[in-house]
């Protein structure tokens, strides 16, 4: 418990640095959010009325402890391009990112952990070259060309999935429970609406999932071969343990570790970076928001944006330590 503790202090110091810092540089950015905000018709009262109702003349102190003291609220502000509360922005937006940060999070494990595992134990032969192969294009290729490619072959020519958006125009989504439009089917018993928003999803996540699978195979691999040469591996295989035994339990248990913190960096990438997939799949997620903000100078969206992939950074980050204490109880009980 102790372990957790200190690891949420730590956390809680990470974030109010995290805020400070986004804050000075949302402040020293060129330009001036109100004038893009009413356009170039507005008039110098116009400008100074908002300037005040934002609390935009007050000084910087004044405006981070407004900052601060709205975040303990949940009180975010009002966004500058949309002229409606962040926090009702984000929980539009969110739930449209996390699913798709989710499924593409969950296709790089499940492809890239067994590739990693089989390359490793198949080095040098035939199954080892073609996974190689296809993890050094997945890493080598450019997101927004293979996210054209697959968007050309598999929706445009193929139609075999749909090619923009998170639903077709004349289907009703699902009732509201969560926002996420998988999970609020699921809740409403509707397996047909399911399927129809899977479908939808495949495409961005599968785009989305093709780097970190071959990021996550790559390391898996050479942490593998790794640990093949150990000496307990090699004790057990005098004793004569069965090969699957000894990968599966014992080799990549230890050799997971290394990946994890990929794993955990990845997540908050998939949350805030995803802008890319998100814009040429036109799919609504907080990565476009994002963008958006900063291209209008969106002070408050700026700093709930970047406040909220970092929490998505630092809360993947901790889970994954509290992991590497129990793969490794060496960490945990603080002997390393």
């Amino acid at each position: 418990m102790r372990f957790v503790v200190r690891r949420m202090i730590e956390l809680a110091v990470v974030m109010f640095g995290l805020s400070v810092l986004i804050f000075v540089i949302s402040r020293v950015l060129p330009g001036d959010p109100v004038r893009f905000a009413l356009g170039p018709t507005a008039t110098e009262e116009q400008i100074a009325q908002l300037t005040r109702e934002m609390g935009l003349d007050s000084p910087l102190v004044v405006q981070y402890w407004r900052l601060i003291q709205g975040l303990f609220r949940g009180d975010l502000g009002v966004s500058l391009t949309t002229f409606r509360p962040i926090a009702g922005d984000l929980a539009t937006f969110l739930p449209a990112s996390l699913e798709l940060a989710l499924l593409g999070m969950g296709l790089a494990i499940v492809i890239g952990v067994p590739l990693g595992v089989m390359t490793a134990v198949h080095r040098n032969r035939s199954r080892d070259f073609i996974g190689r192969a296809l993890a050094f294009t997945g890493v080598a290729i450019p997101v927004f060309w293979f996210a054209l490619l697959v968007q050309t072959l598999l929706a445009f020519e193929w139609r075999l999935f749909p090619a923009l958006g998170r639903i077709d125009a004349d289907v009703a989504p699902p009732p509201h429970v969560t926002g996420s439009f998988l999970v609020d089917s699921l809740l409403a018993f509707d397996i047909g609406l399911f399927l129809h928003v899977l479908s939808f999803l495949i495409l961005p996540a599968l785009v989305l999932a093709a780097s970190p699978m071959a990021m996550i195979m790559r390391l898996l691999r050479a942490s593998m071969i790794d640990e093949m040469g150990k000496d307990y591996v090699l004790t057990a295989r005098a004793n004569g343990m069965p090969r699957n035994l000894l990968v599966h339990k014992y080799m990549l248990r230890n050799a997971f570790s290394a990946t994890l913190t990929i794993i955990g960096l990845l997540f908050g990438f998939f949350i805030g970076g995803a802008f890319i997939v998100e814009t040429v799949f036109s799919w609504p997620g907080i990565g476009r928001y994002g963008v958006r903000a900063l291209q209008f100078k969106d002070f408050n969206a700026i700093i709930a944006v970047t406040l909220l992939v970092g929490i998505a950074y630092a809360a993947a980050n901790t889970v994954v330590t509290v992991l590497y204490g129990w793969l490794d109880p060496r960490l945990r009980l603080g002997r390393h």
